[in-house]
């Protein structure tokens, strides 16, 4: 659902600090998440868990969770040295992206209504397949409640991410010798396949009420 390049982050640490930065980052592509074992270059975020990679290919996942929370600013000073942890968090302040308890419980609702459209979407097929019409009134009912829940568990979703893009245009270092932060949140492909599921399944409504009225 969300992507977050940090590969920039020593270099704008480096550049404010006027220090080498040494051991923020681990190459190691499958040490566990987590553990105060080293930042990794990329991380993604999903309904059910995060990964961090160490390059574009190469890298690990949390634990499956369900209902799991969105929470990007603990998952990387989570895998920081103690150090570059307190750092971070003396650097990364008052905006949206350090929010954890604002995101991680918006996330949990988000995946509720997610799982609500998804199941009301698959009754809606399967109670679609029988021509009666109180099948086809039932369909057109879970259609358009499943619409609904996409619609919002993908506009939660958009502007979580959107808020959490706050951290992209931060600028670190003394006034004269600004940098910028060094980290990027992008919406990852899973976002936009969410809203395309609600615009066909909101295009599904058509038929069905056709069939519902005309039992066809």
């Amino acid at each position: 659902m969300a992507r977050i390049n940090v590969s920039g982050y020593g270099d704008a640490l480096h550049n404010a600090l006027f220090n080498p930065i040494q051991a923020l980052y681990t190459d190691d592509a499958y040490l566990p998440l987590g553990a105060s074992l080293g930042l990794r270059q990329f991380y993604e975020f999903g309904l059910y868990q995060h990964c961090g990679y160490v390059d574009e290919k190469q890298g690990t996942c949390s634990n499956y969770t369900i209902d799991n929370q969105f929470r990007p600013f603990d998952a990387l000073t989570a895998d920081m040295l103690a150090n570059y942890s307190i750092l971070t968090r003396a650097v990364i302040v008052d905006i949206p992206f350090v929010d954890s308890d604002y995101l991680g419980p918006l996330s949990q609702s988000a995946y509720r209504t997610l799982l609500t459209g998804f199941i009301a979407s698959i009754i809606a097929v399967v109670l679609g397949l029988w021509k009666r019409n109180f099948t086809f009134f039932a369909s057109t009912v879970l259609s358009i409640a499943g619409s609904i829940n996409l619609l919002v568990g993908a506009s939660i979703w958009t502007v979580m991410i959107n808020k959490s893009a706050s951290v992209n245009n931060l600028i670190v270092g003394q006034e004269g010798n600004p940098s910028p932060v060094g980290i990027e949140v992008t919406a990852g492909n899973a976002l936009y396949l969410t809203w395309a599921a609600f615009a066909c399944l909101a295009i599904s409504n058509v038929p069905y009420m056709i069939s519902c009225c005309t039992l066809r």
